[in-house]
């Protein structure tokens, strides 16, 4: 079975939002068109506590934008954003929540973050993702969603890395490009672990 995976599609990634990515309402009606084609569809969901550590009001003297050690590991430091129970964390409207099957939490971890929809950041805890679409018989996903960069990159590259082909929709995709140039390399990236890049 095939499974669409809506990556982050909150209003926080939103225009205006708190982490806006440029023209990320755009992908509401890319994955409003394919969500009828799959027998399930399963949304990722930012669900950080208000005090997250990848936010840089944590870090006194710290930038938004900022990257410092976390954990262990190089971490941008970002707005307060799709904080818990939050507007912000809300998928987005325009978004036909009726076909959403499955909501799937991520980022809950003050001290790491979550970009991927399988795991934290350093792969120490599971979302629970793998082992529902192993439940629900999946053999095969594609994703749309934000941030290309981000969170669709660490995704999919989580998802072939477990065994699912992989396939991302590119015109159902936005990114945050924090340097020029981030969105193409991450498409690159995720072309040479083996995704497959559609339109």
């Amino acid at each position: 079975m095939k499974a669409l995976l809506l990556i982050d599609i909150q209003n926080d990634f939103l225009p205006d939002g708190a982490l806006a990515v440029a023209e990320g309402d755009q992908v509401v009606p890319v994955a409003n068109r394919l969500m009828s084609e799959f027998a399930l569809v399963v949304a990722t969901q930012d669900w950080h506590p208000s005090d997250h550590r990848s936010f840089a009001s944590q870090h006194p003297r710290r930038h938004i934008r900022e990257v410092i050690n976390l954990s262990g590991f190089e971490q941008v430091l970002w707005p307060d954003h799709c904080m818990q129970g939050s507007h912000g964390a809300k998928l987005a409207p325009g978004l036909n929540l009726g076909e959403i099957d499955f909501i799937i939490q991520k980022g809950t971890d003050v001290d790491i973050d979550s970009y991927s929809g399988f795991f934290d950041n350093d792969h120490r805890k599971s979302t629970g993702l793998e082992a529902l679409l192993h439940e629900q018989g999946v053999q095969e996903v594609q994703l749309v969603g934000l941030a290309t960069d981000y969170c669709v990159k660490f995704t999919a590259l989580d998802a072939i890395s477990q065994g699912f082909k992989t396939s991302v929709v590119l015109d159902g995709i936005r990114g945050v490009e924090l340097t020029p140039g981030d969105c193409e390399r991450a498409i690159q990236d995720m072309r040479l672990a083996g995704v497959e890049i559609i339109q």
